[in-house]
Formats: structure tokens, sequence, C-alpha cells
């Protein structure tokens, strides 16, 4: 018996390091972005349901060049996060040109999603066994929340720094997970000066969670919070990782840890769309993605 999910696709972010619309950078040997493969094992894992998150600004060029192609597969629909969708009595800053974060992605999706759902970035190629691990996690339809990760050297780039939450696991759990801004092979610093070693299979979070609906209203609590702090601080984010390490602080909600031993694919920089290129093209050839 099918089990209803959606896969919630985060793609507001404009991409600044890679200098452009990386959402829909054509990847694959027709085209494709890296969400077409993603909806596509997606799809194959048990999810039946998209919905993308975009701006409004980007929707027309989004829909052309990528939606309307995934709409013929599966059953999608469209939020949009904007500046301006906040909690009751909060006002968004004229001068804030910066969107408020991941956080603020999942809460403007809190009329949409009705089920279990799992999130993901947009410019991230996860593979098969990941989606396939977090819609089996949600089938069992447990109370607690849980996540996909990653070997930290399964995740990394050539040519340049990356951003990646670093995890604490005890007994498959999530105890902690500490964002650390500038990785290089391995090696993160918070100064530019000192260097800390990381063990190559650490496990670090791509932003890849597994959640039920009530996660909503603990999202909306901490946002409130975050923007009776930040609100007038222009460059501030309010991040999904930070609601779950609340609810992990309180007790009040228990992360299992999947971990995937695929590597990664993504193109943080321009220089990255070969080698994830030619990765695709390879399963491509492999029959992997057969009628896509």
């Amino acid at each position: 018996m099918s089990f209803d999910a959606t896969l919630v696709v985060m793609a507001a972010g404009m991409g600044s390091r890679f200098g452009g619309l990386k959402q829909v950078e054509p990847i694959g040997p027709k085209g494709e972005a890296i969400l077409d493969f993603s909806v596509y094992d997606a799809k194959a894992a048990g999810f039946n349901k998209v919905v993308f998150v975009i701006k409004h600004e980007i929707e027309k060029e989004f829909k052309e060049l990528v939606g309307q192609r995934i709409e013929k597969k599966i059953d999608v629909e469209y939020v949009f996060q904007e500046l301006d969708e906040l909690p009751a009595g909060y006002t968004c800053p004229a001068d804030r040109k910066k969107p408020w974060g991941t956080g603020h992605a999942i809460y403007c999706c809190r009329n949409t999603v009705k089920t279990p759902f799992a999130v993901i970035n947009a410019d991230d190629y996860y593979g098969k066994t990941a989606l396939k691990q977090i819609y089996n996690h949600l089938a069992e339809q447990k109370s607690d929340y849980c996540m996909v990760g990653f070997r930290l050297a399964n995740t990394l780039t050539e040519n340049g720094s990356v951003s990646r939450g670093v995890c604490t696991i005890e007994d498959g759990k999530l105890k902690e997970i500490v964002e650390r801004t500038k990785i290089v092979d391995c090696k993160y610093t918070e100064d530019d000066i000192h260097w800390v070693e990381l063990p190559a299979d650490t496990v670090v979070s791509m932003n890849m969670w597994g959640f039920t609906p009530d996660v909503f209203d603990e999202i909306e609590k901490d946002l409130c919070a975050f923007l009776d702090e930040k609100i007038t601080v222009p460059k501030s984010e309010f991040y999904l990782p930070s609601v779950v390490a609340n609810q992990i602080a309180n007790g009040t909600k228990e992360v299992a840890v999947m971990v995937a031993e695929d590597k990664w694919y993504g193109v943080t920089y321009k220089e990255d769309k070969d080698s994830v290129v030619a990765a695709i093209k390879a399963k491509v050839e492999a029959g992997e993605y057969e009628g896509l």
C-alpha cells in the first residue's frame, strides 16, 4: 500500500558563489537540471508530490525551464518565499534584501504541505539511496524526525570552500549539529588562520531532513523568537537546523540519522559544473535514469 509523502525542494536562493540561477542550470545530457534527477529518484522511492519553494521573480523562468517538464510526471505545487511572508504582527524592514533563510523557506510551506515530508536543496544531487532511506523512515509513521547525512569526504569540491553542518551522533540519533562555514580538504577554520582537522568519514548535513507536519508550529515559534531579536539585522538568516537543534535540546523530538555512503554532487562554484555533468552522464549511460 502506498504512503503519501511530499518532497519539498528549496529553490529560492540565487546562488551567490555560483553567480546565477543554478537551480535550472542544465546538467543532464538533455538539458536537465539537478532537480530533475532528484525528483526522478524521489518518485521511484515512493514520494507522490513535489512542492517547489521559489520566489515570484524567478517563477516564469523556473516553470519554463524545469517546472512544466516535471509537472507531467508528478503532482507539483509552488510555494513562494517572499520577504513579507511573516507571522502576524511582524513587518519586513524596507531595506531588507536578503531572504530570511532555510527555516523561513519551510515556514512558507505551512498551508500547502499536509503530509509527512522530506526537505532537499534544488542544487544538490543526493542520489537514489538517500531518497529511499528518507521515504522509508517517513512511511514507518514515527513521531520523530530524521535526516540523511553524508560522509564529509564525499561532499567536498576542489574549487573552493564549502559550508557543512557537522553532526554529533549517539545511538543513531542526532545530538548536535554545528555549522562550519569554511571547510577545505577536511579541515575547517573560523578565523582564516587556524585550521582544524576533521575525519574524512565525519557525518555532515546536506539539508536533507524528514519531518511530520507538526514541525510547522515549532518553526513559527522559533521564527517569532528570531524576528524579535534580529528582524533589523539586514543579513540575518533563520536556519532550519536551528529549529531541529532547539527541539533536540528541549527533548521534544528525536532525530534519527541515516547515512548515505554515496558521493554527493553539487554546483557550488561554476568550475564544479564539468565534473557534475560527467558524473550524471555516466549514471544516465548506465541506465539509472531510464525514461527521464
